[in-house]
């Protein structure tokens, strides 16, 4: 069961992010983010409501409210790592995140077998060739590699933080809803200074741009709650290492989605990731 929800988590997380990349060429980023997490809020107080939820209320939500403040902050510093270095090593440099709850699953206990381990390895590597490293000839800033590394943490710190957050399967949902809403309070802030200093809230069409876009930006946010909430069952049901690792396979699906939609091709360092990563795969399921 853990390795059907992990991968579960990577299939949503990587649609997400395709999806969310698409929307992102059409308008401001920080809109993006704030729109699809807004819609995401109002599904789960729906959610919420229906099934008691609230009644679960406990000091473990402050998990859930570190992660809703972490994952906005994260995904700014990649935006702009991915402004400032080429998409090639910026990419791969932030699906390092997996290390943050895999020594979280060491420390608290995980005890991989030896097939696992060498699972761990393989999957990793192939989730960073899946992003298609430029090995040379790709000049990247100081800055863009700190950034980058920045959002990695803050990626993996939301994978740990919000398999903290609940035990049940409606405190999960409390748990979601708790961190949307901070999502969309600290993403509404920056959205909001962005502007004053100049930046622009509306893409280009204006409101008509949103509203057309509505269905998307649905899809982007209720796509990456389903896949918070698939990963945080992945890490109660069984070794938070090998949850951590499947889940990662994001980039893998997200590369596949531009290949198969976008008519992308796929390099041959790509094609060789998401191979190695198929192969990791099927050493955590296994072993």
């Amino acid at each position: 069961m853990t390795a059907l929800f992990a991968l579960a988590t990577s299939l949503l997380w990587g649609l997400a992010d395709f999806g969310g990349g698409l929307l992102t060429r059409r308008m401001p980023a920080l809109t993006v983010v704030v729109v699809s997490q807004l819609i995401a809020v109002l599904v789960l107080g729906s959610v919420v409501l229906a099934t008691g939820a609230w009644t679960e209320f406990g000091p473990q939500l402050w998990y859930a409210v570190g992660a809703g403040v972490v994952g906005p902050a994260a995904m700014l510093a990649f935006y702009k790592a991915l402004a400032l270095g080429p998409m090639g090593v910026v990419s791969p440099l932030g699906s390092l995140g997996v290390v943050v709850p895999v020594s979280v699953g060491l420390l608290v206990g995980d005890r991989p077998g030896l097939v696992q381990f060498a699972g761990i390895g393989v999957a990793i590597l192939g989730v960073v060739l899946a992003g298609g490293p430029e090995l040379r000839g790709a000049p990247v800033q100081r800055q863009a590699v700190l950034l980058t590394l920045v959002a990695a943490f803050g990626f993996g710190s939301v994978m740990a933080l919000i398999a903290e957050a609940s035990t049940t399967v409606t405190g999960l949902f409390l748990a979601l809803f708790v961190q949307r809403v901070t999502n969309v309070v600290v993403g509404g802030g920056a959205l909001y200074a962005s502007v004053k200093r100049g930046g622009r809230a509306l893409p280009e069409g204006g409101f008509q741009v949103i509203r057309a876009a509505l269905p998307a930006l649905a899809f982007v946010g209720l796509a990456d709650v389903a896949a918070n909430g698939t990963y945080a069952i992945a890490a109660q049901q069984g070794p938070v290492t090998v949850a951590a690792v499947l889940a990662s396979l994001y980039p893998v699906v997200t590369a596949l989605a531009a290949y198969g939609v976008l008519k992308e091709r796929l390099r041959a360092i790509q094609a060789a990731g998401a191979g190695l990563a198929l192969v990791g795969t099927v050493l955590l399921a296994t072993g």
